[in-house]
């Protein structure tokens, strides 16, 4: 006899698992969930004797795992809509940057922003993303760019976590642009960001996994390496935004270091992929990112299945290059742009997303032992996800066996 608190039936499941149907999918399907956990999951036919507090019939709808936006910058200040209009007036994203804009603009209003105005302005963004199945969701600092205000974007990180309905994971992301008071006196920045905020941040628990941004225009693979050091001292995970705009040996840098991903990855050559490989790094497609910014050179996918990279997908949720607060969006966007297939995007959102945030053993999948953390859909099939462009198919979700 399984005792739970809450049974949930009559149902279709795309449980994610690797093997055997496609999207691991159970035509007439039910889960026990006791403590949070999914306790049982199988075939409708298979329920084995139990008792639940709670019986949730959905009527035929598809369950999925709750969707994982692994890479986002949700808490910021202002936007650069402004920025946007001179991308579609011709300036590149490199020439806005160099004269003051970019990550740099974003840098200003977030300084100026209190905690609270943050928390605000990041929960207006992040209800787009849980209408649209998402229960996980990765945060960035990095528009600090100063031990104040780094600190205080991790703590509104924190935060969302606590209280919005939705699991955070923090990424530090300090080296992520020079601020302009080093301008002049760069290698002082990078000590401050390795030396000094990330230790800080760090003891206060304030960071579960360490980011940079490694491209001409930001930072060396050399200044990298030295924040990787750091992190590895730590006892930090690390992943990286490599080779968006250039093969500057990003990805090959993320999997000497075994990196949790490599993001971007639209410049990564095959030295980069095997290095990827080799390490079990994830590679993070960013579609949104990749549509805002025009861009023409495409992720190297069939290197990334020919290697056995898998492949996830997220947002990118950010003010400059990726104002996409739609999850499947995002799927349509990999799927449309990149052409995964929809049971490769899928599993992007879900199963590779949580393997990207060193979760893959406790969300992705709907399996025995995993978290409850569950969408419920209003389609007729898995493929409709990728296939809708803004409708909205979401019924319900669950954290930890919770109905949100």
């Amino acid at each position: 006899m399984i005792r739970a608190d809450r049974l949930i039936t009559d149902c279709r499941l795309a449980t994610m698992v690797e093997g055997g149907e496609a999207y691991g999918a159970i035509e007439d399907g039910a889960i026990l969930i006791r403590d949070g956990r999914i306790v049982w999951v199988g075939a409708r036919a298979d329920l084995p004797a139990h008792e639940a507090a709670e019986t949730d019939r959905l009527g035929g709808r598809w369950v999925t795992p709750g969707l994982i936006d692994c890479h986002t910058h949700l808490v910021f200040g202002g936007d650069r809509s402004g920025e946007f209009e001179q991308r579609l007036n011709g300036a590149t994203y490199e020439e806005i940057a160099r004269a003051g804009g970019g990550i740099v603009s974003t840098m200003a209003a977030t300084r100026a922003a209190s905690e609270e105005a943050l928390y605000a302005s990041a929960l207006d963004r992040l209800a787009g993303l849980k209408a649209t199945g998402v229960t996980t969701v990765e945060i960035k600092s990095g528009y600090g760019l100063d031990r104040e205000t780094e600190l205080k974007m991790l703590r509104v990180a924190r935060r969302i976590g606590r209280e919005a309905g939705v699991r955070v994971r923090t990424s530090y992301l300090g080296l992520h642009a020079v601020p302009p008071e080093h301008r002049t006196d760069r290698a002082a920045y990078v000590d401050l960001a390795i030396d000094d905020i990330l230790p800080a941040a760090h003891a206060e628990g304030l960071v579960d996994a360490v980011d940079a941004y490694c491209e001409p225009i930001a930072f060396s693979a050399d200044e990298v390496a030295r924040l990787f050091d750091k992190a590895r001292t730590l006892g930090l995970p690390v992943k990286l935004h490599a080779d968006q705009l250039s093969d500057g040996g990003g990805a090959a840098l993320a999997g000497r270091y075994e990196a949790l991903s490599a993001d971007h990855v639209e410049h990564t050559t095959e030295t980069g992929v095997r290095a990827m490989a080799e390490g079990g790094v994830v590679a993070v497609l960013l579609p949104g990112a990749w549509l805002m910014l025009r861009e023409t050179t495409l992720p190297p996918i069939d290197l990334f299945r020919a290697h056995g990279v898998a492949m996830a997908v997220a947002t990118d949720c950010n003010p400059g290059t990726s104002p996409v607060t739609s999850m499947t969006a995002a799927i349509t966007l990999a799927c449309v742009q990149f052409r995964l297939t929809p049971e490769e995007a899928l599993a992007g959102a879900t199963r590779h997303a949580a393997k990207a945030l060193g979760l893959g053993g406790e969300i992705g999948t709907l399996e025995a032992g995993r978290a409850a953390d569950l969408a419920v859909w209003d389609i007729t099939r898995p493929a409709e996800l990728a296939y809708w462009l803004g409708k909205p198919l979401l019924d319900r979700t669950y954290v930890s066996g919770e109905r949100r």
